[in-house]
């Protein structure tokens, strides 16, 4: 009731947030939250204003269920639950949508093993879920109105009726699962929304016994996915159990949106091939068969793609792979050695210490722990510090040279035959803060994917803003090794089920997927300086590092002004003409991907780290 009419209706969530904030801070106020101690936990201080403190905390709560990544409410989420006179029933989601609501309690209860509870909210969230889903379909029968695209000519009454109004109305009705699957706060859908309902509730009422209704559940999950292996398996169990007598169906409420739904696809479909219209299938389990020969290559390019993969050769001699995918327990990872020599890493070392005030960030305290310094230099600044003299011109063009061959060998070895352009390059160094290091509990940087906003809680990575969508491989160039922590880390979505670590050494590269396959963080920098060469990637060329192209277009006007580029022999790290005595020797060296037991059986409670920014 507090918000405007505007905002209450604007379809923007961010909008509503905003003014959700405003209205929580004006409760935290009120409460005296704000007063000199801010860590006050004394109820009493404020006992007058003390009805207003569920509406603080439920504000609070609310915008923290939308903003899972947000560190900030989270330690003031912590803070609430301190407090003497704040009720475990006082965090309400004001958002909360019915089956959304179920849904993730029924997650909770299926997590912690408590089928009973986990199958009631489960099945309470699928027929709300249906039923809210019926509710979209409805609003999409008024007149259709698309206000992005100009009106280019009049349509005739076949096209009006045919592809104008109707078609325009079947593609509504698809994009309703997407609504209904969308938590809120968010703009991304959940994958399989329906289709996961019924593979968790199939195990569910597995382990209470109940084979008949287990047996539906996997009979109405065949009907999205029928060839799923797993799934075709259960369902011999289970008709072993109930004997060949038994009539094993798919629920009538599945199979009416199977068909409804596939019927819809096809008159779409068809408009799509006849009619030149567009259509963007939500659905992930649509066969292949439903869509025309003609139209099959282009709707392949938006399906997801495949884990696996092939790795290439690596186009320098004297890399070493030293761990790859398996060896790290995961996807689309790998660790090379000898990329750099140490006389190299220590000419990039040359960089970071560069006169105070010329490097950047300024060594200011980390974004990411308030116990380390941090800063950062990137391409273009390296060669500008050369212009200006405050560094060498042949350190600025290694920077340049090193990142450039890193990004030959991670395309080489995972995407061979499809170009990577630079997205971001930096030189990052992150230094222990003397004297605040004992009894430290955080992390360099916190558990995050690189490409989407983890949520742990929710099992999912939401593919938006602030996330850099369009990244899709990272890499880290370890320039030194003569500090203390600082070593990177893999984790499971639930972001604490640790699958894999690297140590940092010079000339080792770390590369991996962008993904919610990779979520990945820093153990905590606790004495010395670590310093590197962060590393990003992008398939998409509108996308790659502008920074970089002005940096080489300097560097290419340095080396016309003069009759050798830098005037020395120091080319590096594409094995040219520099010259280096060092010698290197490799440094020393899971559980399976599908193994499928329990559905979400990777899911945690309580994560303990979320994910914060990307490194500037």
């Amino acid at each position: 009731n507090r918000l405007p009419k505007a905002v209450v209706e604007s379809p923007s969530p961010e909008t509503f947030q905003n003014h959700l904030a405003a209205i929580w801070l004006e409760q935290m106020t009120r409460c005296g939250l704000f007063q000199s101690d801010p860590n006050m936990t004394d109820t009493a201080a404020f006992s007058p204003q003390l009805k207003k403190l569920d509406q603080a905390v439920s504000a609070a709560h609310t915008f923290f269920v939308a903003n899972p990544q947000h560190l900030q409410m989270r330690e003031d989420i912590e803070k609430y639950r301190r407090m003497s006179g704040v009720k475990s029933d006082s965090f309400q989601d004001l958002e909360a949508i019915p089956h959304w609501e179920a849904y993730e309690t029924g997650v909770q209860h299926y997590d912690a093993d408590e089928y009973l509870q986990a199958v009631a909210r489960l099945e309470e969230s699928l027929s709300e879920a249906l039923s809210a889903l019926e509710d979209c379909r409805a609003l999409c029968e008024g007149p259709w109105e698309d206000e992005d695209e100009e009106e280019k000519m009049q349509p005739g009454l076949y096209e009006a009726i045919a592809g104008t109004h109707y078609i325009q109305v079947l593609k509504c009705r698809q994009q309703c699962v997407l609504e209904i699957a969308t938590k809120p706060g968010r703009i991304s859908a959940t994958e399989d929304f329906i289709p996961s309902h019924l593979d968790l509730l199939q195990f569910a009422y597995s382990q209470v016994g109940n084979h008949t209704l287990a047996a539906e559940c996997a009979a109405s999950y065949l009907l999205f996915y029928p060839s799923d292996e797993p799934m075709l398996e259960k369902m011999k169990q289970y008709r072993s159990e109930l004997g060949e007598d038994a009539a094993v169906t798919a629920r009538q409420s599945i199979q009416h949106y199977v068909q409804r739904s596939l019927m819809e696809k096809k008159l779409i479909y068809y408009a799509v091939e006849h009619l030149g219209e567009t259509f963007n299938d939500p659905d992930l389990w649509t066969p292949d068969e439903l869509i025309p020969e003609n139209l099959k290559e282009k709707y392949s390019l938006l399906m997801p793609v495949c884990a696996c993969f092939s790795t290439g050769p690596l186009p320098f001699e004297g890399i070493v792979v030293t761990m790859d995918s398996q060896q790290m327990n995961g996807t689309q990872r790998v660790v090379f050695d000898r990329v750099l020599t140490e006389s190299e890493c220590k000419d990039l070392l040359r960089l970071t210490k560069v006169r105070p005030g010329s490097y950047g960030y300024r060594a200011r305290r980390s974004p990411h722990t308030p116990h380390e310094r941090f800063e950062g230099l990137t391409v273009l600044k390296a060669v500008q510090l050369a212009q200006s003299g405050d560094v060498e011109w042949r350190d600025a063009k290694l920077l340049l040279q090193a990142s450039e061959k890193s990004r030959k060998i991670i395309e080489s070895y995972f995407t061979s035959g499809k170009k990577l352009h630079f997205s971001f390059t930096h030189l990052v160094c992150r230094t222990a803060i003397d004297g605040e290091q004992e009894g430290r509990m955080d992390l360099s940087h916190p558990v995050h994917a690189d490409n989407c906003l983890l949520d742990p809680e929710g099992q999912e990575c939401w593919k938006e803003p602030p996330a850099y969508v369009y990244r899709d491989y990272s890499g880290i160039l370890y320039l030194n090794d003569d500090f203390q922590g600082g070593g990177l880390f893999f984790t499971e979505m639930d972001t604490v089920t640790v699958t894999a670590e690297v140590h940092p050494k010079c000339g080792r590269l770390v590369a991996f997927s962008s993904g919610k396959e990779n979520p990945h963080g820093v153990w905590a920098v606790s004495r010395g300086r670590r310093c590197a060469i962060a590393l990003w990637y992008t398939h998409s060329q509108e996308h790659a590092e502008q920074e970089r192209v002005k940096a080489e277009e300097l560097m290419e006007q340095r080396a016309a002004e003069k009759d050798q580029p830098d005037g020395d022999k120091h080319q590096g790290t594409d094995g040219s003409s520099r010259s280096s005595s060092e010698s290197h020797a490799p440094s020393r060296t899971t559980k399976p991907a599908d193994q499928r037991q329990k559905p979400g059986l990777d899911r945690k409670q309580h994560p303990k780290v979320l994910r914060a920014r990307d490194e500037f």
